[in-house]
């Protein structure tokens, strides 16, 4: 499960403190979907970033599977997300030097005991309809296979928390249509809680749960 519970997020600025996000609080369990959409520079992203561990909260607490990420020093907290939460951004990440394969086990590699991950990166790589690409490059694919390479780059671990930051802003809506229905039907298939930050309508609209980020409090949206 995973509990965020009046969380808040102040930046320093030349005019004095920005506040972000202020008492911020939502919970999801094992398989629930939530997109939350606003403006831009709402708070949206770093919402994300603070649920995945990645930025800490001025005040507040996050807990996940009753794990505080912010209490566990530095090694254990990169640790926890890598075993826990799996990321997908606007931008697909991809190194460009590597394989897809190389590039969808690359979350594996601090794990040496781990023998099943080739097995399971192609695995992933055949779902997301890339069986065939797992010897190129990056630079030889489109857009939309970029995005399901780091799809399955973001499951390989078999996360419990999967977080996606406008992960089809950049496609092409046949390219978008496509990652959205494997992300949902993914995410199904493996029980994972998803959070996706998106400005689409189109896309939120797959989520049975839906929240609005504005002026630094997240509501509900209407079924």
């Amino acid at each position: 499960m995973l509990e965020i519970s009046q969380v808040s997020k102040q930046y320093p600025s030349p005019r004095g403190s920005l506040t972000v996000l202020s008492g911020v609080s939502f919970s999801l369990k094992r398989g629930d979907a939530a997109a939350i959409m606003g403006p831009s520079g709402a708070g949206k992203s770093t919402l994300l970033y603070i649920a995945g561990g990645l930025e800490p909260p001025t005040a507040g607490a996050v807990t996940l599977d009753g794990i505080s990420p912010y209490q566990l020093g530095e090694k254990e907290l990169a640790a926890f997300r890598n075993r826990m939460i799996g990321f997908i951004f606007q931008d697909h990440c991809l190194l460009p030097q590597c394989s897809v394969l190389e590039n969808v086990l690359i979350p594996t590699l601090v794990d040496h005991h781990d023998a099943e991950a080739p097995g399971r990166a192609r695995e992933l790589l055949e779902q997301v309809g890339l069986a065939d690409r797992l010897d190129h490059r990056p630079a030889e694919l489109s857009g939309g296979e970029k995005q399901r390479v780091a799809l399955a780059r973001a499951l390989i671990r078999r996360p419990h928390l999967l977080l996606c930051d406008e992960p089809t802003g950049n496609l092409d809506e046949a390219s978008a249509d496509m990652v959205a229905d494997l992300l949902m039907e993914l995410h199904a298939r493996q029980q994972t809680m998803l959070i996706v930050v998106t400005h689409s309508p189109a896309l939120a609209a797959r989520f049975p749960l839906r929240y609005e980020l504005r002026h630094a409090n997240l509501n509900p949206l209407g079924a």
